[in-house]
């Protein structure tokens, strides 16, 4: 016998340690979600695209080679050859460009814009991984509620057929538990699929088969979780990653429009040469023999007409730049508006906890009243079926009005653009351990 009870202690320790935290998920998925591995790896591939505009302002060296023969046929005398082998390194250093400069810029921009939108595929995962967690948590605490209502109304069918055999009872007592018993069997088959459904999708946001989430550590107590007023959730978002996108595509519009203005400028570049050359020739007025030469000198660029090209440009870039400013604030608008209402969501989604758990305790004394009407006579069968069932449907919804609040403060903090995987930590403590 101790041997039997000292396997289960086993067993339940090892489930234990195979709990993960929603921590523990979220660092797992981080390193399988193809999504997130996708922006990662574009975001690395944005700081080489920067580099190679680094290059408009550095030097650039050439190596020239060529080889030519030539023959001449004089009018007496033997054909006359002449075989030239020439070499030449030249580089070029820009000194003025201001379209490469402009490039450089943009370049620059277009970086952040790249870490901005990482950072806002991080917290699509901090989210999609809270999500997916806690619907396993939801759909678990829907099935165990679906088999207690079961095993409730199985005893109390049970005790329908006794009281009818025994002539207590009418026949319909019996035919409405049985009823209620096969309304909660389907019930039950319907949360089992939904939990191996929420299961599945975990499972494959973080690429294991094993994934089991630690429910909340009872009694359940949510702290503040959207401290602030909704205005100063507002004034957070101006920050979010999607309004600093729409701001940095404002500044390569702008920077744009400079570049098409920079075609009416001139530009200056450093330019030098140093060349070898050999000839071997049986011309006497070209003799044979070993070259060299030298130059350093600058180069100006200066356009004059280019056929109302760049006034056109300017026009073009001056639009786009609109449209971005459009967008800009289309982008501020949008946020705040999400920001809004994900504080909303947060703030009824608590007061929705608050009235369902008084709705329990209510509930709770309602069904052991009803019982006791029934054990006594002024209650009848259909009563305490009623009861019990409205008691497990007020605790599902409970449990699941809970993890909507816990998800919603992170989608609260992914609308105001300042969601991070520290948030997770508060989250995390409510866990049992």
């Amino acid at each position: 016998m101790r041997s039997v009870a000292g396997g289960l202690v086993a067993l339940l320790a090892a489930g234990a340690v195979q709990a993960q935290s929603l921590l523990e998920v979220y660092n797992a998925a981080r390193n399988y979600d193809a999504t997130y591995l996708a922006a990662r790896a574009e975001a690395e591939s944005a700081q080489y695209a920067a580099e190679q505009a680094y290059a408009l302002r550095r030097p650039s060296v050439g190596l020239s080679a060529g080889i030519s023969r030539s023959e001449t046929d004089p009018p007496v005398g033997n054909d006359r050859e002449t075989t030239t082998r020439q070499a030449a390194l030249q580089a070029t250093q820009p000194l003025f460009n201001r379209a490469n400069g402009v490039s450089i810029e943009q370049a620059e921009r277009a970086l952040e814009i790249a870490r901005a939108r990482l950072e806002t595929a991080e917290q699509d995962l901090i989210v999609r991984v809270a999500q997916a967690y806690f619907n396993v948590l939801a759909a678990r605490d829907t099935l165990a509620s679906a088999q207690a209502n079961k095993a409730a109304i199985s005893e109390q069918l049970a005790s329908a057929k006794r009281n009818f055999e025994v002539g207590t009872a009418t026949i319909t007592d019996t035919r409405e538990a049985q009823a209620r018993f096969d309304l909660a069997t389907a019930q039950e088959i319907a949360a089992q699929n939904n939990l191996e459904i929420a299961q599945a999708a975990l499972n494959q946001l973080v690429g294991r088969n094993d994934v089991d989430p630690r429910p909340l550590a009872a009694p359940v107590s949510l702290p503040s979780l959207a401290a602030g007023t909704e205005q100063d959730w507002v004034q957070r978002s101006e920050n979010a990653p999607g309004v600093r996108q729409a701001a940095l595509a404002l500044q390569i519009a702008e920077l744009e429009t400079e570049k098409a203005r920079a075609g009416h400028l001139p530009t200056l570049d450093l330019v030098g040469e140093v060349g070898r050359s050999s000839v071997t020739s049986n011309n006497p007025q070209q003799p044979s023999g070993h070259y060299g030469s030298t130059s350093v000198g600058v180069q100006l660029r200066l356009p004059l007409f280019a056929g109302f090209a760049v006034q056109n440009r300017v026009r073009e870039t001056l639009a786009l730049e609109e449209k971005s400013r459009n967008e800009l604030d289309a982008a501020r608008r949008q946020v705040a508006l999400a920001t809004r209402q994900a504080y909303s969501s947060v703030q009824s989604g608590l007061a929705q906890v608050r009235a369902l758990e008084a709705a329990e305790a209510s509930s709770k004394l309602a069904l052991e009243a009803t019982q006791l009407g029934y054990k006594v006579g002024v209650r009848v069968n259909l009563d305490v079926l009623n009861a019990q069932t409205q008691l497990f449907n007020t605790q599902s919804e409970l449990a699941q009005a809970r993890y909507n609040v816990l998800v919603g403060s992170l989608r609260l903090r992914q609308a105001a653009g300042v969601l991070a995987p520290d948030d997770l930590a508060p989250i995390n403590a409510l866990l049992a351990p």
